[in-house]
C-alpha cells in the first residue's frame, strides 16, 4: 500500500545491515586467592537489553519481471500483489505461492483485467473469498475470489464503474457484528475527493455500498478494523477514530470519537496494538510516509499514539531509521514484536510490549516523546540475502510465519523474532 512519489533529490542508498551480537551471562573472573576473604557483593546488577540482531534468513521466491507490492499469507499458501510498471510488464498479476517449506515456490498467477496496479491482497477471516484492489483510471475497483481451492482463486465478480472507478488504493476486509465488509480508500481523481466507500460483502457476487464519505488532506489512505473502531489514516488530517459498533454507531452509520495526530503528518497506516501480557489495548502504532525513490531511499517514521481517552490520543513515542522510511507493518501481538516495512531499510522489529510512554531524559526526543530506538526497543532487522538493494513495502506476520514483499526482489520468508 503506497503512494510512492519519485524524487530525484533524494537518491542516497542506504543498506542498513546490522551485526548480528550474541549476548552471554558472564561470570566473575579468576578467582581470589584463597588467603583473602572478601565481603559478600549484594549489589543488584540489571543486564542490558539485548543489542539488535539479524533475523534468520529462510528463502527467496524471486519475481525479476514485475515490482512485488503487498503480501498476505494463510496456511501454507501466500499472495503477492503486484504495482506499476516494470520493464513493460504492468502490476495485473497476483502470485500464488506454496510457503509450505522455507524456500516459497510460485504455483500460478491470477492476472486481473485492466489493472495497472493490484495492491492490498486479504484472504477473508473464514477463508471463503479473497479480495484485491485494483488502480487504473477509469478500470479501478475491486476484484473478489472464491477460495474453495485456497491455489486455484476463481473471480466471483470484479466491481467496474461508481465510486471505485479511479482506483481503489487500499481494501481491508473486516467483519463488524458478524457481518464481512470491505473498506476501500479510493484515490481522487477528475475533481473528485478521495472517499472511503464500505462494501456490505454478505453476498460476494453483489458487493453493497452501505457508506461512503469524502475524507483526507489530501487522501484518506488505509483503515484499520478491530472490536467495533475504525481508524482511517487520512494523510495530513491525523488518524480519525470512529465508532462503528463499540459505543453505539454502526458500519452506516460512525461516529467520530476523536482524532490523532502525529508528528509530521502523512499518516499512511495503522494498527492498534493489544498487549496479552498487561491486558492493555491503550496503544496505535502509526505509519508516516515521506517521500521515495524505488531501490534508493525512503523517509516516514513509525509513530506511538497513546488512545486511553479517545477522543483525546496523544503521540508519546516515535521510532526512526536514519535514511530509510516505514511503510506497512503486521504486529505479532502473542511475542509483542511489531514488524516494519522500511523499504530501502529492509525490515525492522521493535518490542512493543509493556509500557512505551516511559523513559529517561537522554531516551526522548527534542520535542519530549520517548524515542524506541534510545530505549533499546528495536530488536532485529531484515535486508534479505546476499547483500542486494531492497526496497521492502510490506510484512506479514502469521502462525505460518513471518514473510517480507520486496518490490525490487519478491517474496522473503525469514525466522520470526522470539524473547
Amino acid at each position: 500500500m503506497t503512494r510512492i512519489r519519485f524524487v530525484r533529490r533524494l537518491s542516497t542508498t542506504v543498506t542498513a545491515v546490522l551485526a548480528v551480537i550474541a549476548l552471554s551471562a558472564c561470570g566473575g573472573g579468576e578467582s581470589a586467592p584463597t588467603q583473602v576473604t572478601k565481603p559478600a557483593d549484594t549489589t543488584t546488577t540489571v543486564p542490558p537489553p539485548p543489542l539488535p540482531g539479524l533475523l534468520t534468513h529462510l528463502g527467496q521466491g524471486a519475481v525479476p519481471e514485475r515490482y512485488t507490492a503487498e503480501v498476505w499469507v494463510r496456511g501454507t499458501t501466500a499472495y503477492t500483489t503486484t504495482w506499476g510498471t516494470r520493464a513493460g510488464s504492468r502490476g495485473n498479476a497476483v502470485k500464488i505461492w506454496d510457503v509450505s517449506a522455507d524456500q516459497p515456490q510460485l504455483l500460478d498467477n491470477v492476472f486481473v483485467a485492466n489493472a495497472t496496479t493490484t495492491g492490498d491482497v486479504q484472504v477473508s477471516d473464514d477463508g471463503s473469498i479473497m479480495l484485491v484492489a485494483i488502480e487504473a483510471n477509469p478500470n479501478g475497483g475491486v476484484a473478489i475470489y472464491s477460495m474453495a481451492n485456497p491455489r486455484a482463486p476463481q473471480l466471483i465478480t470484479r466491481t467496474t464503474g461508481g465510486e471505485l472507478q479511479y482506483g481503489v488504493h487500499t481494501a481491508e476486509l473486516a467483519r463488524v457484528n458478524g457481518v464481512l465488509y470491505a473498506f476501500c480508500a479510493v484515490n481522487q481523481s477528475n475533481g473528485v475527493s478521495s472517499r472511503l466507500v464500505v462494501l456490505d460483502l454478505s453476498t460476494p457476487s453483489a458487493p453493497r455500498t452501505v457508506w461512503s464519505q469524502a475524507m483526507g488532506n489530501p487522501f484518506v489512505h488505509d483503515v484499520f478494523v478491530r472490536e467495533g473502531l475504525l481508524f482511517t489514516a487520512e494523510w495530513n488530517d491525523g488518524v480519525g477514530i470512529w465508532d462503528i459498533g463499540a459505543q453505539g454507531g454502526t458500519v452506516s452509520a460512525p461516529r467520530l470519537l476523536g482524532r490523532a495526530r502525529t508528528v509530521g503528518g502523512q499518516a499512511h497506516n495503522a494498527w492498534w496494538v493489544h498487549d496479552p501480557v498487561s491486558q492493555t489495548k491503550k496503544y496505535l502504532l502509526v505509519g508516516q510516509e515521506g517521500p521515495g525513490a524505488i531501490g534508493s531511499s525512503s523517509v516516514g517514521d513509525v509513530h506511538v499514539v497513546d488512545i486511553s481517552n479517545l477522543a483525546a490520543p496523544v503521540e508519546v513515542a516515535v521510532y526512526s531509521v536514519p535514511g530509510a522510511g516505514t511503510h506497512n507493518f503486521s504486529v505479532d501481538e502473542a511475542q509483542g514484536f511489531a514488524y516494519a516495512a522500511f523499504y530501502n531499510g529492509g525490515v525492522r522489529v521493535l518490542d512493543v510490549r509493556g509500557d512505551l510512554a516511559t523513559c529517561t531524559v537522554a531516551q526522548k526526543t527534542t520535542d519530549g516523546r520517548c524515542d524506541l530506538a534510545k530505549m533499546s526497543r528495536e530488536r532485529a532487522s531484515y535486508v534479505g540475502t546476499g547483500g542486494a538493494p531492497v526496497y521492502v513495502w510490506g510484512v506479514h506476520w502469521s502462525p505460518s510465519g513471518l514473510f517480507a514483499s520486496d518490490m525490487l526482489n519478491g517474496l522473503w520468508r525469514a525466522a520470526p523474532a522470539t524473547r
